[in-house]
């Protein structure tokens, strides 16, 4: 049995975590409670009407019944459509909660993300779009599936119980045969969520890398790898709507096959007097609503099969990054002292460290400068610092406090970061300028982009997310510009930079270099240029597998 079917239909994790699936679970019956005795009560007013009629040739039964009959069929269309209303309100909720769960925990995330930029996107959209059709026709039905056949099985068996028996033997066929359907359409559903996802890194990838393919006259052959991708979602797609079809048509088939038995049943008792035509008319006319609900929860299974694999994805994603953080406060980074003690780093599904043993300290306003061949582990050494990365072996003081106990948003909080290739929002060079500290003042935020090498770029100019018109540098500097202004308005205290002049003209490096000089605070950078490092008050040069210190080295 697989994990999602032995959850069950719903996902306990979806109860305790999503206060809207409970509330609509628990509105749910009791719309469902009510729909089925009105069920019964509309039975009995047609029973009594058409008996009436045929029995007694008395037309007054029938008028009789005009109005109750009228109010019951009104009550169920209002039940309907307030049971759809609660039904999309409840996917909404559910839907608005799940992303920023999963936000939340990428945020909060301190390892490498299980997915990138395009798989998230299609997890938070079309993935949890699914949970639209789970919530609004599938748990529904699920409802009236566990309450109206038993309340009006127990309205047949109090009637006539040799109908009661033959429904109570073929009711259970038909959730027999689902489970059947299930195990079948389980392996598909999945398959096809995997394809999509993989459609939605091939279309992002080509969209990101389309100049470069055009410069090399491979766009089309990327193009055609689009195509591909997309026929084998189309062909999964239609299988499982294949299968969804096929297992309908086997339900109404059953369904209808339990139903004509227990109406031959009836007529045979009818006709030798054992039933009179009101008792068999009530129970004919309840049978087929026994098994409708029923029959609707095959019908609506793929919604089911869809909405389960969304949240599996969902919460995959949401308990792969648990929050995981100290309560203690941060030390005043301007008196306390940060060890990397014998630090290592391998990531998950990695044979080699990406990091190996790595030692280092970093005095109150010392610029520590570190290098070494790519890929030696600098970035890996600042991602365990920046508490993005937990360290395998080894530990990380901070004043003496181990950084895992520390409060890691406080941590955060007193950190000013520049990373290699530094991000940009869509809005404008302020805004962006701003991330570091929303409240600064026109003035300062000027003030750290001119101290930064950028006095040419214009405050109000509009970006798209990427930075896309603006040069390596220039990007450079407007992440550079944040920093600075983070820690002008007291956010920062500790300074970490990956490659912080990559990208600059002489000039404009001297500047940068200048500035750090000038701020006094610790700083934690990496680097291949020389002047930046000559510009450092120690070196730690890593290595593969050994750290070797340059003079002066504490």
């Amino acid at each position: 049995m697989t994990e999602s079917s032995a959850r069950g239909a719903v996902d306990p994790r979806l109860l305790r975590r999503a206060r809207a699936t409970r509330a609509y679970l628990v509105a749910g019956v009791a719309a469902g409670t009510l729909t089925a005795l009105l069920i019964v009560a509309q039975a009995w007013l047609l029973a009594t009407a058409i008996a009436g009629t045929f029995e007694h040739r008395d037309l007054a039964a029938v008028g009789a019944t005009w109005l109750p009959l009228a109010g019951v069929f009104l009550a169920r269309g209002l039940l309907t459509w307030l049971n759809a209303v609660l039904a999309q309100r409840s996917a909404a909720a559910v839907k608005s909660q799940l992303r920023t769960e999963i936000l939340a925990a990428r945020l909060r995330s301190r390892g490498p993300a299980e997915l990138d930029g395009a798989g998230l996107v299609s997890v938070l959209t079309q993935g949890l779009d699914a949970l639209d059709g789970y919530f609004a026709r599938y748990l529904p039905q699920l409802v009236l599936a566990a309450t109206v056949p038993l309340v009006i099985g127990i309205a047949i068996l109090t009637t006539d119980w040799v109908s009661a028996l033959v429904v109570a033997l073929t009711v259970p066929l038909i959730p027999l045969f689902m489970v059947l359907v299930g195990w079948l359409t389980q392996a598909r559903v999945r398959k096809r969520a995997a394809i999509q996802e993989r459609l939605a890194h091939h279309f992002a990838d080509l969209v990101a890398g389309l100049p470069t393919l055009q410069v090399f006259g491979r766009a089309k052959a990327q193009a055609e790898g689009l195509r591909r991708t997309g026929e084998a979602h189309r062909r999964e797609t239609m299988a499982t709507l294949r299968v969804s079809f096929l297992s309908a048509l086997v339900l109404e088939l059953l369904a209808t096959l339990s139903v004509a038995i227990v109406a031959v049943g009836i007529g045979l008792r009818v006709v030798d007097g054992q039933l009179t035509l009101f008792i068999g008319l009530f129970v004919l006319i309840l049978a087929p609503e026994v098994y409708l609900p029923l029959r609707q929860v095959g019908v609506h299974y793929h919604d089911s099969a869809d909405g389960v694999a969304a949240t599996e994805r969902a919460f995959a994603l949401i308990d792969a990054a648990p929050l995981v953080t100290g309560s203690r406060p941060v030390p005043d980074l301007g008196a306390a002292v940060i060890e990397v003690e014998q630090v290592s780093v391998t990531y998950p599904g990695a044979t080699e460290p990406g990091l190996t043993e790595t030692s280092l300290l970093l005095g109150p306003g010392e610029m520590v400068a570190i290098g070494g061949p790519s890929g030696v582990g600098k970035s890996s050494l600042l991602a365990v610092l920046l508490s993005f990365v937990p360290p395998t072996t080894g530990r990380v003081l901070i004043g003496g406090v181990p950084l895992s106990e520390l409060d890691q948003d406080a941590w955060r909080a007193v950190l000013a970061w520049v990373p290699q290739q530094p991000a940009l929002l869509a809005g404008t060079i302020a805004d962006n300028v701003r991330l570091g500290a929303p409240d600064a003042p026109t003035a300062r935020v000027r003030s750290a982009l001119d101290r930064a090498g950028a006095k040419q770029l214009d405050l109000d100019r509009t970006l798209v997310a990427g930075g896309e018109g603006l040069s390596a540098g220039e990007i450079r500097r407007v992440a550079l510009a944040r920093a600075l202004l983070r820690i002008d308005c007291g956010g920062g205290q500790l300074l970490i930079l990956d490659e912080p002049t990559a990208g600059l003209d002489a000039a404009t490096e001297l500047t940068v270099i200048a500035e750090l000089r000038r701020l006094r605070i610790g700083t934690l950078l990496v680097s291949h240029r020389p002047a930046v490092l000559a510009a450092a008050d120690r070196i730690v040069e890593l290595a593969p597998a050994q750290l070797s210190h340059s003079a002066g080295q504490l």
